[in-house]
């Protein structure tokens, strides 16, 4: 077996013990994210680009 440097040691240890939650990850969090993703496409999509009516 090939030595590793302890820096890639310690770093997948610490990836390991990583509790954060990405975006892309399963449940609600993912959805809305993609529903934030679609609703900028569907404005950038619009011919008048102002999302609200003139006053």
């Amino acid at each position: 077996m090939t030595k590793s440097p302890r820096w890639i040691q310690s770093t997948l240890k610490e990836a390991e013990a990583c509790t954060a939650k990405m975006p892309w990850e399963r449940g609600l969090r993912r959805q809305a994210f993609i529903a934030s993703r679609r609703a900028v496409a569907q404005l950038a999509a619009m011919p008048n680009r102002t999302a609200r009516p003139a006053a």
